[in-house]
């Protein structure tokens, strides 16, 4: 946690961010492999993990300017893992694509990138029935907004952390994969966005707030609390779809 010090004048200090948060341990029995997926002409450096009993599994897509190794996605990622949620992290750009601001925010591009793992990873071994969910942080929220209206009944949910859903353009109306939206209370502009974008969604949406968080939610307590909003909405979600007969909504994305 960060440190905190003494104010003047008997105020309170307010709560330090904690910038690096702490991932929590692996369930016994999680399988967690290095991968690497295949774009033409591009090879995508990634992170598997598979819990036993997995019940569906969330591919992840970073905000401008992160990776693979974001550490509050890796946190989250590990606490989906404890909840029976396999994960996909892995890198939306090459080192040398990032490096040209215009592909950080080239939204068609990054979506591209995430229907194309969404499609490669129900290939995997133990991987083909588990329905599939996306995760998107910041710029990469609208990426997996576009990726499920392309994708359509081949995405069971999609939850968004401080995302910029209005970013998807006109694909916001066409999403039919249940959707949650989670954004700080002191993050004032993204969460007009945010309220704005639900009333354009066409599926099921729902907009949860948390108090006190900004945009990083580097607050403490914030991140754990979007990872359990985010595990409370899958986990039925993902239970549901697995009792659809083969080929029913939300089943697998390359269908």
């Amino acid at each position: 946690m960060g440190l905190r010090r003494r104010l003047g004048g008997g105020r309170k200090p307010a709560p330090a961010p904690d910038p690096r948060p702490s991932a929590p341990e692996d369930p016994h029995g999680t399988v967690r492999r290095e991968v690497v997926i295949t774009v033409d002409p591009v090879r995508l450096p990634g992170e598997l993990a598979q819990p036993p009993g997995a019940i569906g599994v969330v591919v992840f897509a970073h905000g401008s300017g992160s990776s693979r190794l974001s550490p509050r996605n890796v946190a989250v990622a590990r606490f989906l893992n404890g909840r029976r949620i396999a994960t996909l992290l892995f890198d939306l750009l090459t080192d040398s694509e990032a490096e040209d601001r215009a592909n950080v925010f080239d939204i068609g591009l990054l979506a591209a990138r995430l229907e194309a793992a969404a499609k490669w990873l129900v290939t995997r071994p133990g991987f083909e029935r588990l329905p599939v969910g996306l995760f998107g942080a910041s710029t990469g929220a609208a990426a997996a907004l576009v990726a499920a209206a392309h994708l359509r009944i081949g995405i069971a949910a999609v939850v968004s952390r401080g995302g910029r859903p209005d970013l998807a353009g006109a694909a916001l109306e066409t999403v039919t994969a249940p959707t949650l939206l989670i954004v700080g209370g002191d993050d004032v502009d993204v969460l007009e966005l945010n309220r704005q974008a639900e009333r354009r969604l066409s599926g099921r949406t729902a907009l949860e707030v948390v108090p006190g968080a900004g945009h990083l939610f580097e607050e403490p307590g914030a991140l754990e609390n979007v990872a359990t909003l985010a595990a409370d909405w899958l986990e039925p979600i993902f239970e549901e779809a697995r009792r659809e007969p083969p080929g029913g909504p939300g089943r697998r994305a390359g269908a």
